[in-house]
């Protein structure tokens, strides 16, 4: 079975009144190349005539947003002309690309009414000769989502990217990779196969696993070698994880703010071409 390398715990950094964990980058780990960044958004419930999600209009360049709604919505604007209100059980995929403005927030419905929420957004790093590629949105709904039944059904892998035994996922990604959320019943077992020269992505969003026989909770991100295929995962609990993996891309990486480039010069390029306006207006 593949190895450990370390168990990283998520930090807690809060947003205003947004409760969030943060297992990438953190002090112990930078990136698992090309999955850059995780945010865990709850969970918390919301009061009615709440404020809802605070991330308004802001630029990105050079990499990819997937959101992932377990609780609650999330309300999507770009300058690219896109719009939606993506609920629980939805994803939605952002190939920010050469430059996009966008805002994240929640419904009216749910600033008035409020309620549970829980959202994760992952970063993907795009390979230098596509970071300039044209922008793009999609948003699917939890029944555009293909939810396929595991161990007698007592695990729910939903499918979002790449293929497992001849389905493929909801999202056609720009780069090759496979990303899912997976459902476990308690005591529930599967064994993952992931090629040894694929990074693996594996952070327990809820409840506990035995993982190739050691303990893994919710909030903790496992950094695996790459010295075998298999993983063992039984839920000790019932328990959700966020599961992908992809060939590294080997390439720099230069991260600054909402910018990921592979030079200094093409982060300060970004920044002058969005002072620029070349990243679209906002209506």
């Amino acid at each position: 079975m593949r190895s450990f390398k370390k168990i990283h715990d998520a930090e807690y950094r809060p947003i205003a009144d947004l409760v969030t964990y943060s297992p990438l980058p953190t002090m112990s780990l930078e990136m698992i190349d090309p999955f850059l960044f995780l945010n865990h958004h709850g969970p918390q419930t919301y009061p009615s005539h709440n404020r809802g999600l605070p991330f308004g209009p802001h630029p990105h360049r050079g990499m990819e947003t997937v959101t992932f709604i377990l609780d609650g919505d999330i309300m999507h604007k770009d300058s690219g002309g896109h719009e939606s209100v993506i609920n629980a059980g939805g994803v939605q995929w952002m190939t920010a690309g050469k430059g996009l403005i966008h805002a994240e927030v929640s419904s009216d419905q749910f600033k008035k009414q409020g309620g549970p929420l829980e959202i994760l957004q992952l970063w993907l790093n795009l390979p230098a000769k596509l970071k300039m590629v044209k922008p793009r949105y999609i948003g699917l709904q939890a029944d555009q989502i293909p939810h396929i039944p595991l161990a007698n059904g007592s695990i729910t892998l939903n499918l979002v990217a790449g293929a497992w035994e001849g389905q493929v996922g909801a999202f056609d990604p720009t780069t090759e990779l496979f990303l899912s959320t997976i459902d476990f019943k308690k005591l529930s077992e599967l064994t993952l196969r992931v090629p040894t020269d694929h990074n693996v992505f594996f952070y327990v969003i809820r409840g506990k696993l035995l993982v190739n026989q050691q303990n893994v909770e919710a909030c903790q991100l496992v950094e695996f070698e790459n010295d075998a295929e298999e993983i063992h995962v039984q839920a000790l609990d019932e328990s959700i994880l966020l599961f992908g993996h992809a060939r590294p891309f080997n390439e720099p990486v230069v991260a600054q703010g909402p910018f990921v480039m592979n030079t200094e010069a093409e982060i300060m390029e970004a920044y002058q071409d969005y002072r620029q306006g070349k990243f679209g207006t906002w209506q």
